[in-house]
This record gives structure tokens, C-alpha cells and sequence, in this order.
């Protein structure tokens, strides 16, 4: 799941994504019921909740960002930790306390949670009413109405077609400038510690003619930034033989042969000189040198690449079943470094304490990270999870004690490292895209610059959506600070 964890300890300043989500949008277009939406985990999952809420409002729902006014309200869930089940039982304990004084209300469990913990919730807990896999989305409006008529609504069934290409999602938590786009679902890549393959289920593309559209309706419609989510975006892979092209408009479908990750890049960048292109994530074993040179041609595909390795040692990779070893992976660092240019920002994910880690081996995941120097990681100690080839197969043998103590050497060597890549920004002048107010104050805006580092600068003279030349002039660990030279530059 890399980069699509959340609820873990990390170094990435403010733009860090907060471990939950919840509706913002509040709709009254007079419709006769409101959903209430909160998301956990990935940004996946909050992309999915967009698409649900999509679904919904056809069917007759507006959004509400108060959930004690909801007739419905979803928790889109998380399997990856069991930290994030914890908070989402929590959480359900919470709206069954509501559910008491309004019987009325359905409850509804969505996503990860739902696929892995399904007849625990509806039989044995029964803390929900709806309960729906992440493939199955469509038959929500029949299983709510199924639950309003007394009867528990199920349907996790697994898909190998469905990519909801067809659903233009509603923004929930839209700043208007920044969105998601999901490009692909499932995995086939059956790294032993993740629950995605079985929650998800495989691997398969949307075909790139949608992908397109919806970045171009989003810039129409004002957004200056587009994200391309999927498990693993650098094995997104469509043609018409393999996609089923009986179900495309023949006059539309202008694409003969085979789409790769490169191809779509390049396509999505053509919408728009002034759309920023980001997208997450990448897989060590699949990212290309025609990717890397595919960003480089494009000034508004953004120089950032986030690059899990887990683990620095190539035994315990092989254990990950990661299907790399450490030399592979610190090649793959030098072609971005190479072709991009050491300015490039690489992020990653690492696991402290994965099964029958040594020391020895825990040292080699503090030595990669001196010579790969990451700008910020996404980091987290081992959490066995039922169901996974490593729960199956491996003991869980490192104790909690030392988990944490090797989690803490990984924190702290992060922050050393973040904190030496944004000091060689210091001085320089860059572009960021203003995207929101800084947490600390409503005087000062923020943006984040190509290399996805958030760049903090006054507000006075900004608006959301402007693109702003600045100067680097101070910078922590986590951020940066800058002077306006100019807004709006001349894009190249």
C-alpha cells in the first residue's frame, strides 16, 4: 500500500494528510436525505468516498458536514494497521451512542475494514448496517434501502473490471485548486506484510480517454492540480484488446495500442501547461527510465517521486516479498537522481522490526537512507495483520520495545536528513501553487513546490490558485519559508 498509509508517524511538514476525512461539502439542493462521509486511512480511500458520494447524490442525497443531521452516514475504512480499525471502531461506537435517539439512522462501513471484517461487524458486533467492499460501490443506494426496510445490507464481492471510470466524483474536502485522480485499482504486488491484494483485489487500468477527460473538467472548472492515485501507478497498463472495447465509442476511442504509465503521464500533462501533475505511487521493481524522462519533458509534471523501500536490507526485502533487493533499489535512486537532477524530492515508506529483523539489518536501513537522502518519509513499526502471507508464514518475533527504539533511530535520522535537503533550498527561487492557509497563521498561505515541500509565504496580495515566484529564506525540518517575487509568473 506504500505511500497510501496514513495513520503513522511521519516527516513531511504540513502538507502531512491528517488520518481522517471527513464531508465538507454541504449540498442543499433540496434533495429529501443527507450522507455524512468520514474517510480513513489513504488517499485511495478519500478518492473513493468522492465517487461515493457521486453515487449517492444521483440517488437522491445532498452531503452534510454534520452528522448529527445525516440519514446516512458512511466510515470508509482502513485495514492497513490495526490502529486504524481501532479508531474506527471507536468511531462507530460514537454513532451507535447517536443512533439510539434517532433508530432511523444507517450506518454503513465501507472499504478495506468491510472487505476483511464483514460478517464480524453485521453478525456478531452488529455496530452497522451496511456493510460494502470497495468493488461494490454502485449497489449502495439498494443495500441502504435494504437496511431501512430492517434487513442488513452486504455486498463485498470482489471485481476484476471495476474501475468506476464512468463516475465524475464529487470533491469532498476540495480546497478547488488541488484533486485526485484514480487511475487504476487493486494489486497484484503481494508484499507479505499488506492487506491491500485481499481487500482490493487485482490489478486493472481505466482507460486513459476518461482519465484525460476528468482532468480537463477539472481545470475547466478551476483546479490548478491533479494527483494520479493507484497501488501502484508505474503498472497501470490499457489497451482496447485488454479492456474490453466494446464498451468504448469507437469514434472516440483514438488510442490503437497499448497505454502505459509514461504514455498517460504525457497525456494528462498535455491538458494543460499551467496543470500541475503529481502522482503516487511507485513501485521500486516498475518504475522506468521512460517515466523519468517523461517528467523531465514536462515542466508541470512535478519533480517528485515517492519511492517506498520498507527496508534497506535485501533479507528482509526478500521476506517483504518486495521483489528488489537493496542494489536494485539504490539504482533505480541513481537514474532519478541522474535524469531529474539531485533537486528531484524522493519520499519513501520504511517498517521498523518487520519478522526475525536483526540489528545488523536495522542498520542498513538508517545506511540506505544516507545515501538515498530522502526529503521525508512515511515511517511506522511492524503491525502484523491477519490474513497476510507474513502473518501466515512468519513470527512476529520483535518485540514491541525494540520496534519503537528502531522506529524513533528511523525518526530521527529523517529529521536530520529533511532538515539538510531543505537547507540547499535556502536562497533558491522556485514556483509553488498556493493551496491553502498555514496552520499557524490565518497572516500566512501556503503551497507546496514542485518537489512536493511546503513553502510557507504572507498572504497578503494571494488568492487560492495562484502560482507565486518565491525566494527560500528560512526552513525547518518539515518546511519551508519564502519571500514573493512575483505572482502569476509567465509558466514555461
Amino acid at each position: 500500500m506504500d505511500n497510501l498509509i496514513k495513520d503513522i508517524d511521519i516527516i513531511s511538514g504540513e502538507e502531512a494528510q491528517a488520518v481522517d476525512y471527513k464531508t465538507t461539502v454541504e449540498e442543499n439542493t433540496g434533495k429529501s436525505k443527507k450522507i455524512y462521509i468520514e474517510s480513513y486511512g489513504c488517499q485511495m480511500n478519500f478518492s473513493d468516498s468522492e465517487i461515493v458520494a457521486s453515487i449517492m447524490k444521483e440517488n437522491g442525497f445532498d452531503t452534510t458536514s454534520d452528522f448529527s443531521q445525516a440519514d446516512v452516514i458512511f466510515l470508509n475504512t482502513c485495514s492497513i494497521r490495526e490502529k486504524a480499525e481501532q479508531t474506527v471502531r471507536k468511531r462507530l461506537s460514537d454513532f451507535n451512542r447517536i443512533k439510539r435517539s434517532k433508530p432511523e439512522m444507517t450506518i454503513g462501513v465501507l472499504g478495506c475494514m468491510a472487505e476483511r471484517l464483514k460478517d464480524k461487524l453485521l453478525e456478531e458486533e452488529k455496530i452497522v448496517d451496511v456493510v460494502v467492499g470497495p468493488d461494490a460501490y454502485r449497489d449502495l443506494p439498494n443495500l441502504v434501502n435494504a437496511a431501512e426496510d430492517g434487513r442488513k445490507g452486504v455486498n463485498t464481492f470482489l471485481s476484476r473490471e471495476e474501475t468506476y471510470a464512468d463516475i465524475a466524483p464529487v470533491r469532498l474536502n476540495s480546497n478547488g485548486i488541488t484533486a485526485f485522480i484514480s487511475i487504476m485499482r487493486g494489486c497484484d504486488n503481494m508484499c507479505s506484510f499488506c492487506v491491500v491484494p485481499f481487500t482490493r483485489g487485482r490489478e486493472r487500468s481505466r482507460d486513459p480517454h476518461s482519465i484525460v477527460a476528468e482532468a480537463k473538467d477539472l481545470f475547466a472548472r478551476g483546479f490548478k492540480e491533479v494527483t494520479l492515485l493507484g497501488q501502484n501507478v508505474d503498472s497501470y497498463k490499457w489497451s482496447p484488446e485488454e479492456n474490453n472495447k466494446a464498451r468504448l465509442n469507437k469514434k472516440e476511442d483514438e488510442t490503437s495500442s497499448i497505454v502505459n504509465f509514461a504514455n498517460l503521464l504525457e497525456m494528462v500533462a498535455q491538458v494543460s501547461p499551467i496543470l500541475r501533475v503529481r502522482f503516487s505511487t511507485s513501485h521500486p521493481k516498475d518504475i522506468t527510465d521512460e517515466v523519468l524522462y517523461t517528467m523531465k519533458k514536462y515542466d508541470n509534471i512535478c519533480k517528485y517521486i515517492h519511492l517506498p523501500v520498507q527496508s534497506g536490507n535485501s533479507r528482509v526485502l526478500d521476506l517483504m516479498n518486495r521483489t528488489y533487493d537493496r542494489e536494485w533499489y539504490l539504482d533505480r535512486v541513481r537514474a532519478i537522481r541522474e535524469i531529474l537532477g539531485e533537486e528531484c524530492g524522493i519520499s519513501s515508506d520504511m517498517i521498523a522490526g518487520f519478522c526475525t529483523e536483526t540489528e545488523e539489518e536495522h542498520q542498513d536501513t538508517l545506511t540506505l537512507m544516507d545515501i538515498v537522502k530522502y526529503d521525508f518519509s512515511y515511517m511506522f513499526f511492524y503491525s502484523e495483520r491477519p490474513g497476510t502471507l507474513a502473518a501466515k508464514k512468519f513470527e512476529d518475533d520483535i518485540p514491541l520495545e525494540v520496534k519503537k527504539r528502531r522506529l524513533a533511530e528511523i525518526i530521527e535520522k529523517q529529521s536530520q536528513l529533511s532538515y539538510e535537503r531543505n537547507q540547499l533550498d535556502l536562497g533558491q527561487e522556485q514556483i509553488i501553487l498556493i493551496e491553502g492557509t498555514s496552520k499557524k497563521s490565518q497572516d500566512e498561505l501556503k503551497g507546496r513546490n514542485s518537489a512536493n515541500k511546503v513553502v510557507i509565504v504572507p498572504a497578503a496580495g494571494l488568492k487560492l490558485g495562484d502560482y507565486v515566484k518565491v525566494k527560500i529564506t528560512e526552513c525547518t525540518p518539515a518546511t519551508l519559508f519564502g519571500e514573493i517575487l512575483e505572482i502569476n509568473p509567465a509558466m514555461a
